[in-house]
């Protein structure tokens, strides 16, 4: 049984890891804002059985505090949203990369075994190159994309000055039950079958996106991260991802599909959401080189289960 710890555990993709910790029988620390802005742990059925740490990513006391004794450390903890990120990039700049060094300076003399660090596909930035490679550089053009490129450097450049276990995930689009944002594609589309009325849609539904199931993305962390404790992979960076770029109007359509035909979309952009990158995928072909994994979701099974979670928890929809 290992002791782990997960930043930003409250988020959708944080809360699910936790979960997934759990079952494996690890004892899992999360270490989150005292009001954030999604309370994860509860919609996941874990709050109870989770170490739950409130503090700030850039208060290294609290940091401190957080990693103790952890053998594990998955660092997920981060503004997440290109919108927010746009509006606010001081505040954005601070929590993704102030909050990344504080966390890997506070590790540097410690024991921990494996620390992963979640980047993004956005990090890579437009490129007319797809689907992206590791070997590609990162060049981002948003406050977004310039965060988590630069959290992505952070980190592996403490493989060079500690010596630290450290690996970085790029995640492409991460869908499925217990996403809480409603501003995003997939929970946005559920909320509005469950709540029976018309969903917002943010671009002509031309954009192309590799979408990944939440239990693809986890198991993705779980392998990574028994890759790094394992002593492989220390500073390098893993694509995550499907490789299969799909249409935004292909999404609503199978929802449409699942739904029996309820979905009445309204389109707010028709040019699509301001600092949006039009197309993106990636090639996963090194994370299933190194560890196996590769992702076994297909996106109409994916939907249909975010349906039924939601669907289960009607008064969580807006």
């Amino acid at each position: 049984m290992a002791s782990c710890l997960v930043t930003g555990g409250q988020g959708f993709i944080g809360s699910a890891l936790t979960r997934a910790l759990l079952e494996r029988g690890e004892r899992v620390a999360v270490l989150d804002l005292p009001d954030p802005p999604f309370e994860g742990l509860e919609a996941q059925g874990v709050a109870a059985e989770v170490e739950l740490i409130e503090g700030d990513l850039i208060d290294p006391g609290k940091v401190a505090a957080a990693i103790d004794g952890r053998e594990r450390v998955f660092h997920l903890g981060a503004v997440t949203l290109v919108g927010p990120a746009a509006a606010d990039p001081i505040a954005t700049y601070r929590t993704n990369v102030e909050g990344t060094w504080t966390l890997l300076e506070c590790l540097r003399d410690s024991e921990v075994q494996a620390v992963v660090v979640a980047s993004s596909d956005k990090a890579y930035g437009p490129s007319p190159e797809l689907p992206y490679r590791e070997v590609q550089p990162l060049t981002p053009v948003s406050p977004y994309e310039g965060s988590k490129a630069a959290c992505d450097e952070v980190a592996r450049s403490y493989r060079a000055i500690a010596g630290m276990p450290v690996a970085v995930t790029r995640l492409a689009n991460v869908y499925g039950g217990g996403d809480l944002n409603f501003s995003r594609l997939v929970p946005e589309l559920m909320a509005a079958v469950v709540s029976e009325r018309a969903p917002q849609i943010r671009s002509d539904g031309s954009p192309h996106r590799d979408f990944l199931h939440i239990s693809d993305a986890v198991a993705a962390y779980l392998a990574i991260g028994n890759l790094v404790a394992g002593g492989s992979g220390h500073g390098e960076a893993f694509n995550i991802g499907t490789g299969d770029p799909v249409a935004v109007r292909r999404v609503i359509e199978v929802v449409d599909n699942l739904s029996g035909g309820r979905l009445r979309p309204t389109v707010e952009q028709e040019q699509g959401a301001v600092g949006e990158i039009d197309r993106q995928f990636v090639d996963s072909s090194k994370v299933r080189e190194a560890t196996g994994w590769e992702a076994r979701v297909g996106l109409e099974e994916g939907l249909e289960e975010a349906l039924g979670w939601y669907t289960e928890r009607a008064a969580l929809c807006p």
